[in-house]
């Protein structure tokens, strides 16, 4: 049965888990996160489909079934999985996603490694994915494709299914003409990304970047911009921008510059910190804690994520203020990338290193200043954690959007409030409003937010606090749906009108 709705993404929907029994495909455990998220428009399609890879040894005998259907809380859907080998995957996505793209996305020029990149191969699974989402459309579908390793997928989908309604949405930072174009394969890229009926970006400096992009390679004009509004620039952050574009002029086709940003499950992380499991957690937290303060930051680790000078910034905090030995702790979540990833193996290395040293140094047998973490903690836990927490210090060096400081918001009780400390070069510090602003790039800016953060005074904090609840509230994830079902109404409305003949010339 072919579906009006196809989203193609590189994982699949689902968590795969071999049993005594076979296979069974179990939802995620967690509500929050981009698969939970983007599967909640599955159910909203009279039939939707979703496109992912799958490896396998042999693509052309897989061993699997290329396409089933899942019924489970979403709806009933089909899943395409299309099989890479090994290689395949290690070349797109490890190679030239990660190591050619993910630098140059996030402003880290001299991390970019273009020697590795086998581009045709790119182009080869680009196309592979096209095909699969355009096996699975009807003529008219919504095909929306996500992320920057399918970034050719629009181009060849056009070829495919020229009248779909075809949608991009980068869930990382934009860049500038003077950093995307360093990449080689710029021109292709961005015609690949005119293809599409819309482009979407989390915040609009990103929007911004990319219609100077496009008009630097291809000469596209911007038709169509608007203020941005207030929730959308909140005071005085690195990235925001005051203007909004809304549509690009290419070769006299119209395409559309959405900005749209995810939120969380707001309403869920709120109700399960009132939940009898995460108070039993928030208990032993808080008794394991004693008197000490808790500065909990959570991430993955990457270079982007600015783990390292959250460190480096507590170490300074402890040589500066002998007040607070045994009386704050820092906790560091920081979930291991991949290890065969020297880039990242090399951070994994320096946050071991920085965190024995500091504890060499400050700690004692009944304080040990840092606790680090570098597994996934349940989001029960997570939460509990969030909820004693007396400061959230989230300071990426460059963020997409970053949704653990609406978590942490969300979990938040008002009796108790705590602090966010956030780096204005996270793509949500342009939403939350009440947050304490940092600049990681500065030993001076970072050292000072931590000591606004500790000296708040508890009105303060609670005041800071209910304005970020209110931010993370109004941008959740219920209203990240609701804007784009109606995006994708309002492109297929404009395809119809110009479609029909009683409005030719």
């Amino acid at each position: 049965m072919k579906s009006d709705l196809v989203i193609v993404y590189h994982r699949q929907p689902y968590e795969e888990v071999e049993t005594a029994t076979g296979v069974e495909y179990r939802e995620h455990s967690s509500p929050n996160g981009i698969v939970p998220t983007m599967k909640g428009f599955l159910g909203k399609a009279q039939h939707g489909a979703w496109v992912a890879w799958k490896e396998a040894e042999d693509t052309s005998n897989p061993g699997f079934d290329p396409i089933i259907e899942i019924s489970d809380s979403f709806g009933t859907y089909s899943v395409s999985r299309l099989p890479l080998t090994r290689e395949q995957v290690r070349s797109f996505y490890h190679v030239t996603s990660k190591e050619a793209f993910w630098p140059i996305l996030h402003g880290f020029k001299e991390r970019y490694n273009y020697d590795p990149v086998d581009w045709p191969t790119f182009r080869a699974v680009n196309w592979a994915f096209a095909e699969a989402a355009a096996e699975q459309a009807t003529d008219d579908a919504v095909i929306w494709v996500h992320d920057y390793n399918l970034w050719l997928v629009p181009g060849y989908l056009r070829q495919l299914k020229p009248d779909a309604t075809i949608c991009f949405f980068h869930h990382t930072p934009f860049p500038g003409p003077d950093m995307f174009n360093v990449l080689p394969w710029r021109r292709e890229i961005v015609d690949s990304l005119l293809a599409c009926d819309s482009v979407g970006f989390h915040v609009p400096r990103y929007a911004q970047n990319f219609a100077a992009v496009a008009r630097s390679l291809t000469g596209a004009r911007l038709v169509e911009e608007q203020d941005t509004p207030p929730e959308l620039s909140a005071t005085g952050v690195a990235l925001n921008d005051r203007v909004m574009p809304l549509t690009l002029d290419h070769k006299g086709s119209a395409v559309s510059i959405h900005t749209s940003p995810v939120g969380v499950n707001f309403d869920h992380i709120e109700a399960l910190s009132q939940t009898p499991e995460v108070r039993a957690h928030l208990a032993a937290i808080r008794e394991d804690l004693g008197d000490c303060r808790l500065v909990l930051s959570v991430s993955r680790t990457d270079y982007t994520k600015g783990n390292i000078e959250q460190l480096e910034a507590f170490e300074r905090l402890l040589q500066r203020r002998r007040d607070l030995h045994g009386k704050v702790r820092l906790m560091l979540v920081s979930v291991g990338a991949n290890r065969n990833m020297t880039a990242y193996a090399e951070v994994q290395e320096r946050i071991e290193s920085l965190t024995g040293r500091i504890n060499g140094a400050y700690g004692s047998l009944e304080w040990q200043p840092v606790a680090l973490i570098s597994q996934a903690i349940p989001l029960t836990q997570l939460v509990a954690y969030y909820a004693a927490a007396d400061i959230a210090s989230i300071t990426p060096l460059a963020d997409g959007l970053n949704l653990v400081a609406s978590e942490f918001c969300a979990a938040q009780d008002l009796s108790k409030p705590g602090v966010l400390v956030l780096s204005e070069f996270a793509g949500c510090a342009v939403l939350l409003e009440g947050a304490i602003p940092v600049n990681p790039f500065s030993n001076a800016s970072m050292d000072a937010a931590l000591d606004q953060a500790l000296d708040m005074s508890r009105p303060e904090a609670a005041s800071r606090m209910t304005a970020l609840r209110r931010s993370a509230k109004t941008w959740d994830i219920a209203a990240w749906t609701k804007a784009e079902v109606a995006h994708f109404a309002s492109l297929r409305a404009a395809k119809a009108a110009l479609a029909d003949p009683r409005n030719a010339a």
